[in-house]
């Protein structure tokens, strides 16, 4: 699947946005109670640690296209009573789609002291819903690659995306693959993930 032809970049990063908001989907429905503890290929996070960082960034992501703008400070946790976090997951990552699908133009998004394109809090958008959800699948015991056709569309971003200030901060150092891996298996190695880790 291509992005749409002469697509704005600003609904060609949401169309993205969306491809990776789908196979993260299926990586949440493999998340079980008792799995919450364990690791991840996210070092120093168990996986409830992870989705609750996922969380806040959907909910970022939602105000970046709603508001035009993103606050930097984490959400407070869920009090008792309130939806798990998978489900509150899996209903802000709707909200936002919406938030985005009446997004047109390319206005800047104020990322806090600095203003960026709406494209472009987009595209690392998709690049962090895609590799989070395979960190999720892969902490579940599901080896399922990311899709190829959109590795491959993150894959040509990501080298501008992924910054040297990145590493050590949102992405560990590059991991080094030998040559022929697929271009899941790139995606996830550029931005510090072996693909071949397990539980």
């Amino acid at each position: 699947m291509s992005l749409q032809p002469g697509a704005t970049p600003v609904v060609a990063g949401a169309e993205l946005l969306d491809r990776a908001l789908a196979f993260t989907r299926g990586a949440l429905a493999l998340v079980t109670p008792d799995r919450l503890d364990g690791p991840t290929p996210c070092a120093d996070w168990a996986l409830g640690d992870l989705l609750d960082h996922m969380d806040d960034s959907l909910v970022a992501l939602h105000d970046a296209a709603a508001l035009g703008r993103v606050a930097l400070a984490p959400w407070p946790p869920a009090m008792p009573g309130e939806p798990t976090v998978v489900t509150s997951l899996r209903r802000h990552g709707c909200s936002l789609l919406g938030a985005w699908s009446r997004l047109d133009h390319d206005r800047p998004v104020a990322v806090g002291d600095r203003d960026l394109p709406a494209s472009t809090v987009a595209l690392v958008g998709a690049l962090e819903v895609a590799v989070h959800g395979w960190d999720v699948a892969r902490s579940c015991g599901d080896p399922r690659p990311l899709p190829d056709d959109l590795a491959h569309e993150l894959l040509r971003h990501a080298e501008v995306l992924v910054s040297p200030a990145d590493r050590g901060v949102r992405f560990g150092p590059p991991v080094p693959l030998p040559p022929g891996r697929p271009h899941s298996d790139r995606l996830l190695a550029l931005t510090g993930r072996s693909p071949d880790w397990e539980p």
